[in-house]
């Protein structure tokens, strides 16, 4: 059957059912998921991990592994059930009729071949097509993916390709077989949130060129939001919420949908006046879920002795286009009811400066041979020139793409790195110089870290309990050992964890639960200043509003200073006071938050701006997307950093912002940026993010 001559849906589920055997017990991951998804339609599937949206995508691919098993519905490709399919069949349907796109580039790109060979294998296998033909179409898909010089691109290996690029090739290699349907499993979860627009623009481009439907996994509204037509919104292995994304978002129908709405840094949340509501309790596993409603034990409406009985069916509601509810009292709930406001909390004012950087400057040398570490050298300035300061009880948000310097001074701060020049002083005691080695404990215990990836800091044979005591006596808090154990219950209270988490080992708590046993440990020894780098980047949606209210509780409690760490401008608008914007080493601009979120912006806050996927149908957005990627520290452009990328740089007479790098501008009191922008251009800059009027 030729591609194009399938008028019908492209992909059918019905009543699928697919578990998971173990010696032990059969663990059911997905139950009764029915999805229907149209030509040139793009579906989105949203949740929190562990939902089963990854197995849903492994059914239709028929990848199951040795241990999966569908055992209940079907999945029908074109009309045909992918079931009934032979190897030979679902081989020939795979890669040329669909195609996955999978989370880590890097697990989909052989490192030792070059990229031109690795995209001409695919219509040379798939359409038996000869080697010059198979070169000419690579070229053509490299240049649609907008890559730089596809010629050198071809002939380069994957290391040699950062991050955006790689996943590029991969969306290149899915599209060379012309696929009647794409998956998209958090194909941009690993990415800077300005590569991630710019690599969702294309694959909408793309979409809507070859016609291609899709199936996007993804557990950002925003993002669904913006590349979809459809939403299925999953819980605990169910489909609980289905329908056209206008009428999820505007009219949703289910108690889990609103709770994920309200856990999200949407414009108009506010820490102090309107703070998240987190989802209450945890997330079911497989083989403990309730009776009844999977959502039940955590919802706000539910009704025992009815919501707990039986088999609760998917019901269809009555307004937009195939909008299904699986909740049994949808028609009772008022939606329109406004959300009851959790306790205000009182802003915490900002007492004294207790972190003051000045020029603080950090270059590394780094050999022009790598390998034998002979040659020239050549500096990397990771840092220029960063001055700020921070104050008691207050949240100073470090924004910028990776590779922007975040990270290096937060090491410097840290005394992982020392200072190449310039000083950092806490308290009045100067640090940039002193390795941590050479510092006291009491230095060390006032600045903590949390780190991204709750998983990677904790010991995986030693209890939690014991991490904590150990971090105690490190700093050397308490007299005791019945003292220190007492402190570690104590900071398993502040972090809202049972008592008895103290027995046990990281490997039985969830992500969101390992976070917070690093929290409690970073506030051991009274910290003063906690660093938090991108602490909610890896949990869900759910958890995230949690974990960010936790944070700010201790903080108002402790008067604690706050750096945060991250590239989710909605959660740094929600819970920062000030905000660093920084740009391959350089403070572009800083400001309060409100003036860092209104014009005038500095153009490279303006890009980060628009970048931001927003889960709200009523914002509108500019629509900047960045060409190019961050250039390198190790050979930065002349005169001002972010010249190579900036739409506005031909507002600038001269030639000035290839020349010279811009000086620090005062633009208002407490904002402050680099740009060489003529005062009446900033002065006409259109908001980025506008709320169209109800």
């Amino acid at each position: 059957m030729a591609k194009q001559d399938y008028d019908g849906p492209i992909l059918e589920i019905d009543n699928l059912s697919i578990s998971f055997f173990t010696r032990l017990r059969e663990i059911p991951a997905v139950m009764d998921f029915s999805c229907t998804v149209q030509p040139g339609e793009a579906m989105g599937l949203v949740g929190e991990s562990g939902c089963g949206k990854s197995t849903v995508a492994l059914g239709v691919m028929q990848d199951l592994g040795v241990n999966g098993r569908i055992v209940g519905g079907s999945i029908k490709f074109k009309g045909r059930d992918l079931g009934d399919m032979s190897i030979e069949e679902l081989r020939d349907i795979r890669g040329s009729e669909i195609a996955m796109i999978y989370q880590e580039p890097m697990a989909s790109l052989n490192p030792a071949m070059k990229i031109g060979k690795q995209l001409m294998e695919v219509p040379m296998i798939h359409e038996g097509v000869g080697e010059a033909e198979a070169y000419e179409r690579a070229l053509e898909v490299v240049t649609d993916v907008k890559l730089p010089d596809p010629e050198r691109i071809l002939k380069s290996y994957p290391h040699q390709l950062s991050g955006g690029q790689q996943q590029r090739i991969v969306i290149a290699m899915a599209l060379m077989a012309n696929p009647s349907l794409l998956i998209l499993d958090e194909p941009t979860t690993a990415l800077d949130v300005t590569v991630e627009a710019a690599v969702v623009e294309l694959v909408k481009d793309l979409g809507k060129k070859y016609g291609t439907s899709m199936l996007f996994i993804s557990h950002n509204l925003g993002l669904v939001l913006e590349t979809c037509d459809r939403i299925c919104v999953m819980y605990s292995g169910e489909a609980v919420e289905t329908g056209k994304i206008e009428d999820v978002f505007d009219k949703m129908h289910h108690p889990y949908t609103q709770a994920l709405f309200r856990s999200i840094p949407l414009p108009g949340a506010d820490k102090n006046a309107r703070p998240l509501k987190a989802i209450p309790g945890n997330f079911p596993l497989p083989h403990e879920r309730p009776n009844g409603c999977n959502f039940g034990p955590r919802c706000d409406y539910f009704e025992a002795g009815r919501c707990d009985q039986g088999v609760i069916p998917m019901s269809d509601v009555p307004h937009g286009d195939r909008h299904g509810s699986r909740c049994l009292r949808w028609s009772e709930i008022d939606w329109d009811a406004p959300m009851e406001l959790t306790d205000k909390k009182e802003k915490a004012e900002p007492g004294n400066v207790v972190l003051k950087m000045d020029n603080l400057k950090k270059y590394y040398e780094v050999a022009a041979n790598a390998l034998f570490g002979g040659g020239n050298k050549k500096v990397v300035k990771a840092n220029e020139t960063l001055s700020f300061e921070a104050r008691e009880s207050e949240t100073l948000a470090i924004v910028g793409e990776s590779g922007c310097g975040k990270s290096t001074f937060a090491k410097v701060l840290m005394g992982l790195e020392t200072a190449t020049d310039g000083t950092i002083m806490v308290d009045n005691r100067s640090i940039g110089d002193v390795p941590i080695e050479d510092r006291d404990p009491k230095t060390v215990g006032e600045i903590q870290m949390v780190f991204q990836n709750p998983f990677d800091t904790l010991n995986p044979s030693m209890t939690v309990g014991s991490q904590i005591i150990r971090a105690l006596e490190i700093f050397g808090v308490g007299n005791s050992d019945a003292d220190r154990n007492e402190r570690m219950l104590r900071l398993l209270d502040l972090v809202k964890l049972p008592r008895e988490f103290a027995g046990r080992m990281p490997r039985q708590l969830s992500g969101g639960q390992k976070q917070r046993v690093g929290i409690a440990r970073a506030f051991a020894g009274d910290a003063r200043i906690v660093v938090a780098d991108e602490p909610v980047s890896a949990l869900d949606v759910s958890v995230q509003a949690a974990v960010t209210d936790l944070l700010m509780e201790i903080q108002r409690e402790h008067k604690t200073t706050l750096l945060f760490i991250s590239h989710d401008l909605s959660i740094v608008r929600y819970l920062s006071d000030r905000v660093m914007v920084m740009y391959l080493g350089h403070v572009v601009e800083l400001g309060t938050t409100e003036q860092v979120f209104q014009p005038p912006y500095h153009p490279y806050t303006e890009a980060l701006l628009s970048a931001v996927p927003i889960a709200d149908t009523s914002v509108e957005k500019q629509h900047i997307v960045l060409e190019g990627d961050i250039p390198s520290a190790m050979n930065p452009p002349p005169g001002c950093p972010f010249q190579t990328r900036c739409r506005w740089k031909d507002q600038v007479p001269g030639g000035l912002c290839e020349k010279e790098v811009p000086p620090v501008r005062h633009v208002a009191e407490g904002h402050q940026m680099k740009c060489h922008l003529a005062e009446d251009i900033l002065a006409r800059m259109e908001p980025v993010i506008k709320i169209a009027a109800e």
